[in-house]
């Protein structure tokens, strides 16, 4: 365990700085975990343990969404969502074919049922889903849209806001050609939200002729450099 979140912490540990804190200034702690709590970190009363970047806690799949399987939530919601609208559209001749053709009471209760059930969860778990994309894209969990709701706060502003693409890649992960496969998880802890993560194509670095190398960050300098030796070399 990492000690620097210990309640009665070493003096020798540095601390390190989080964004939430109390009213008073102090640092954030759990009276049932006896531990500090990270940025984003909450403690389910029905898993008995602080959970990591805490969204809520599924009923559903009897576990709390956290850190650790945020994205494969998400993408349950994608296939569960895909796959329900995909059985009432594909059912929807087998329905007409079972009211045209008078079947028999127990099929067409079948088919109706089916039919209804689908659709039913279809629209419930798109919807639900489309709550989840917005929220991934505004940086917030359900429990900070929730504390926001509750103190009246607007919901364009997150302090762990990271642009669009660093905000998917909070929850899908850094590939972008894994973000709807089961792997390749969000890289980091789940208790260090202070730095954006730098982009891998964007802080690439470039070769130039003599062979050094410099970062993106750093062709504005050189831009600058190269035209005060034009002038230079002019005059």
């Amino acid at each position: 365990e990492d000690p620097s979140w210990e309640y009665v912490p070493d003096t020798a540990v540095q601390q390190p700085e989080t964004k939430e804190k109390k009213r008073t200034g102090e640092r954030r702690h759990c009276k049932w975990c006896a531990k500090y709590k990270p940025d984003r970190c909450h403690h389910c009363r029905v898993c008995k343990t602080c959970i990591l970047k805490m969204d809520h806690h599924c009923p559903w799949i009897y576990n709390c969404v956290g850190f650790r399987n945020h994205k494969f939530f998400f993408l349950l919601l994608l296939y569960s969502a895909s796959a329900c609208n995909f059985i009432t559209i594909t059912m929807i001749p087998t329905v007409e074919s079972a009211v045209q053709q008078n079947s028999a009471f127990a099929q067409m209760f079948l088919v109706l049922f089916a039919e209804t059930l689908s659709a039913f969860l279809g629209i419930l778990i798109t919807f639900f889903f489309f709550f989840h994309i917005w929220l991934t894209f505004q940086a917030m969990t359900t429990i900070e849209f929730c504390e926001k709701n509750t103190k009246n706060q607007s919901y364009g502003s997150s302090v762990h806001d990271r642009g669009i693409n660093g905000n998917i890649r909070a929850v899908l992960g850094d590939w972008i050609l894994l973000w709807l496969l089961p792997v390749s998880p969000p890289s980091g802890n789940g208790t260090n939200f202070n730095e954006p993560e730098a982009d891998a194509l964007l802080a690439r670095a470039l070769e130039t002729d003599r062979g050094a190398s410099c970062t993106v960050q750093a062709l504005p300098n050189l831009r600058t450099q190269f035209i005060e030796n034009l002038i230079l070399d002019r005059i």
